[in-house]
């Protein structure tokens, strides 16, 4: 699976790469972990706004922190 860089612009994100699709975001920790963000059960207002981080490369870790860490769909790996 082909993922984007996350560019982490002030250098201290717990995320290091993501891939997005038309209803989901996949996110990889830098520590560990590959998880599924889906309109279904993260729910389409956070899914758009952990995109917007992402695509930012600013906020991503602790937006999931404060607002989606128990609602992802699957974890990957």
């Amino acid at each position: 699976m082909s993922m984007d860089i996350y560019c982490d612009t002030h250098g201290d994100s717990g995320v290091s790469a993501f891939k997005v699709g038309d209803d989901f975001i996949i996110v990889c920790f830098a520590k560990g972990g590959v998880y599924l963000y889906d309109y279904f059960t993260t729910g389409s207002y956070h899914v758009n706004n952990m995109i917007r981080l992402a695509r930012m490369g600013n906020g991503l870790n602790g937006y999931i922190n404060l607002n989606a860490k128990y609602t992802y769909a699957r974890k990957i790996a």
